[in-house]
């Protein structure tokens, strides 16, 4: 029987919850390719919980104590890629927020909170639709 390569991730996507009687994942809004959630490359000598932290503090500004639970890997569909998902610990965010980023020359990044229980509606990428629907299915595993 021949084993499976275990799949090398090449992004990485730190997951930030909380509970306010209902579980939110962090999301924002990029000015040219609508909603999304964190996620960068793995850049070279770097592992995906590296990355997930450095991402993390690069897009929104936040910075992550540390990793709580890594959820997976994922394949996307998305031009080969594969997300690694990593559950980190971020003390006190705001309920929104604006944080100036220098990705593809400078962008504002507009922060909320979406209940990962609603379904993304059109203004999701469909790459990040299914990234939903995979943590989700891990946090409610």
């Amino acid at each position: 029987m021949k084993s499976e390569t275990p799949l090398r991730p090449s992004k990485a996507c730190p997951v930030v919850i909380r509970n306010r009687g209902a579980i939110e994942i962090l999301a924002f809004e990029h000015p040219l390719a609508g909603l999304q959630i964190v996620k960068g490359t793995i850049e070279p000598g770097e592992n995906s919980r590296e990355a997930a932290l450095r991402e993390l503090r690069e897009e929104s500004g936040l910075e992550a104590s540390e990793v709580l639970l890594d959820l997976g890997v994922w394949a996307s569909g998305y031009e080969d890629q594969i997300w690694a998902f990593h559950l980190c610990a971020v003390e006190g965010s705001p309920e929104s927020w604006t944080y100036r980023t220098g990705d593809d020359g400078g962008h504002d990044f507009k922060f909320f909170w979406h209940p990962l229980a609603q379904p993304p509606d059109e203004r999701w990428h469909q790459v990040f639709q299914g990234a939903l629907k995979y943590i989700a299915s891990k946090l409610s595993a």
